[in-house]
């Protein structure tokens, strides 16, 4: 006997853009249109990742970030107080690789809502649940230059204000699960028990929907491929980090885990939380079999209840092939199928 409510589906967040809405297979893609035209193909692109999601079998629905260039610097594009116009290059992620950042000059405000129009053509496209990404504080930090605050913890707080600020609207909008992508948490281990679980738990004040953190060890891009050889046989930062993540009111953790060099029994430091095991790759155009998603499943069941694993993929999908992106959303799904009729008992 299956149970259908065991081991629901979602992913960490973003999927590929179509050709007509963007540049392909890159994680700062050019728009192809402007103005109402391109919100338009933002719109249709959001639908066709809704109906994909939906055909495949998916639980958790995401608007696969197709309205934003990049998963940061769509949240950033709506804050006042962010220079835009006067780039300066930046070593990010603990100078794992360089980019080109916006610069702080001002107080932070809000210029409006951010993520409405995602959140309502969900809602009214869909009855499964909905789930809209943000970048966390630490993340958005360190993607950006300060110019202004002079003071890392306190531009974070500032951040977190304004997240909470729009998290509080999507809620009312009807989304029903809000995460927060923060990648930098495997980077400043020491910044997240100090003040990045603060920050996180700034994000959510006043939410009764579900919460979600989203950390993993990146795309599958040139700089994050080259940096995991570095971490050596096992990558052991979530050890680090997941004892103050447990005591956190986040509700949901996202890691990564399938081909991946992270010890398995680090998920039992999440004592309490329901955990997001990144069942499949995205750093790989292999498409993961229905049994090797089981089986990912069932060892993490040594060390998560049934009842707190969802299914999912490692990281985003932004800069991927669009059908294999698709195969892989249909390999997560039959995957948890066959999970259920394996583990039910």
């Amino acid at each position: 006997m299956t149970h259908p409510h065991l081991f629901p589906t979602s992913i960490a967040g973003s999927l590929p853009k179509p050709a007509w809405l963007s540049e392909t297979n890159k994680l700062w893609p050019q728009w192809r249109s402007e103005g109402d035209e391109l919100l338009d193909a933002k719109r249709d692109a959001t639908l066709l990742w809704i109906k994909t999601q939906e055909d495949a079998g998916v639980d958790i629905l995401t608007d696969g970030e197709q309205s934003r260039q990049h998963f940061v610097h769509g949240f950033l594009e709506y804050v006042d107080g962010i220079d835009f116009e006067h780039k300066v290059k930046m070593g990010i992620r603990n100078n794992r690789y360089d980019a080109m950042v916006p610069v702080v000059t001002g107080p932070l405000k809000l210029k409006g809502r951010v993520h409405q129009r995602e959140a309502q053509i969900m809602r009214a496209h869909t009855k499964r649940k909905v789930k809209i990404t943000m970048p966390g504080p630490m993340t958005i930090i360190d993607t950006l230059s300060d110019n202004f605050y002079g003071d890392k913890v306190k531009l974070a707080m500032a951040f977190a204000d304004l997240l909470n600020q729009e998290a509080r609207a999507l809620q009312a909008d009807g989304v029903d699960v809000i995460q927060f992508d923060e990648p930098a948490f495997n980077v400043y281990m020491d910044d997240v028990k100090t003040w990045g679980v603060d920050a996180l738990n700034r994000c959510i004040e006043g939410l009764t929907c579900t919460t979600a953190v989203h950390i993993c060890y990146g795309y599958g891009i040139k700089a994050n491929l080259d940096w995991k050889e570095t971490l050596g046989g096992e990558w052991r930062q979530y050890e680090a980090i997941f004892p103050a993540l447990a005591a956190s009111r986040i509700d949901q953790v996202s890691l990564e885990c399938m081909n991946a060099k992270v010890p398995m029994h680090l998920m039992s430091l999440l004592k309490g939380k329901t955990v997001m095991v990144g069942v499949i790759d995205v750093a790989s155009d292999v498409i993961e079999t229905p049994e090797q998603v089981a089986a990912t499943i069932g060892r993490a069941l040594e060390f998560v209840p049934r009842d707190k694993l969802i299914a999912c993929t490692n990281c985003g999908m932004a800069p991927m092939d669009r059908n294999i992106a698709s195969a892989k959303l249909n390999a997560l799904a039959a995957g948890a199928r066959l999970a259920r009729s394996l583990y039910a008992a």
